[in-house]
């Protein structure tokens, strides 16, 4: 795997990912049973954003950046460019370090929760196990993170959130690995939430996924969220990205109504971008 978030690190799918994920978290911690969070592509956790990776690309610029400077946000929005900004050092002006997913689960887990992290590239599992020293409510994991799900769900607790997000290097196979994957997790562990975070180029290629989504989840809800800055008609560029959910919070879809459309317009790069929230599967 060649894959290394640094160069994508707090462009637009971060900010729609990372939004979602904080939603997920608030709206699962309502209930004060402790939970488990699973990450199964946790990257490196801390991205520099002055350093070479992100700079080449400055994609950020196009994606955090923009909100930063943004008026009267929806809380969701809100409460996600905070917690950005407290990860800044003293002395930074703007902003020079993103967090990835597990420093978002860092913040927001309390005391008794749980967290398992994996990441296979060995330079990012070390940069994670570094990110994260010290934290002993998080298991870290130098592993393949399918592999993973299939030998340690499920765990002690009854409740959590399952992200995967992987790196799409090849995007049909990659959807293939999601599914088994998800077939065995749900099984093991049928009360948790499952995110799954996945690239949009060709609508064509990401249909097959939703209809497995429809036939194989059992006994569950399936809700989609989806951010376009482009047609969904070009195999040549990332247009968007979306986020299939398997047992969502309760009135999930509405929480993600109050934020996915300022999004789209605070992140706009033509007058063809879209958003839309479906549920594919409601029991």
């Amino acid at each position: 795997m060649n894959y290394r978030h640094g160069f994508h690190a707090g462009n637009f799918a971060d900010v729609f990912k990372h939004a979602a994920l904080i939603g997920l978290l608030d709206a699962l911690q309502a209930k004060p049973a402790a939970l488990c969070y699973f990450d199964t592509h946790a990257g490196r956790a801390r991205y520099d954003l002055h350093g070479e990776q992100a700079r080449k690309t400055q994609e950020h610029a196009v994606g955090i950046q923009r909100l930063l400077g943004a008026t009267s946000l929806p809380h969701a929005l809100q409460r996600y460019v905070d917690l950005v900004h407290a990860f800044q050092p003293a002395d930074t002006a703007g902003i020079a370090v993103y967090p990835g997913s597990p420093l978002i689960a860092q913040r927001l887990l309390r005391a008794d929760d749980r967290a398992i992290v994996c990441e296979w590239h060995e330079e990012e599992a070390a940069a994670l196990r570094d990110a994260l020293e010290g934290d002993t409510r998080f298991a870290i994991h130098h592993r393949d993170g399918y592999a993973a799900l299939k030998a340690l769900l499920p765990p002690a607790q009854k409740r959590g959130l399952v992200l995967v997000d992987p790196p799409f290097e090849a995007q049909g196979a990659e959807f293939e690995q999601v599914e088994e994957a998800l077939a065995n997790a749900w099984t093991r562990w049928p009360n948790a939430t499952y995110a799954v975070w996945y690239p949009i180029k060709l609508r064509e290629t990401i249909a097959p996924f939703h209809r497995w989504l429809r036939d194989h989840a059992e006994r569950a809800d399936v809700l989609v969220a989806e951010l376009l800055l482009h047609p969904d008609n070009s195999g040549l560029r990332l247009n968007g990205c979306g986020l299939a959910i398997v047992n969502p919070p309760w009135q999930f879809d509405d929480t993600l109504g109050q934020w996915l459309p300022a999004v789209q317009d605070l992140l706009a790069q033509s007058r063809f971008g879209s958003s839309r929230i479906e549920w594919l599967k409601r029991s």
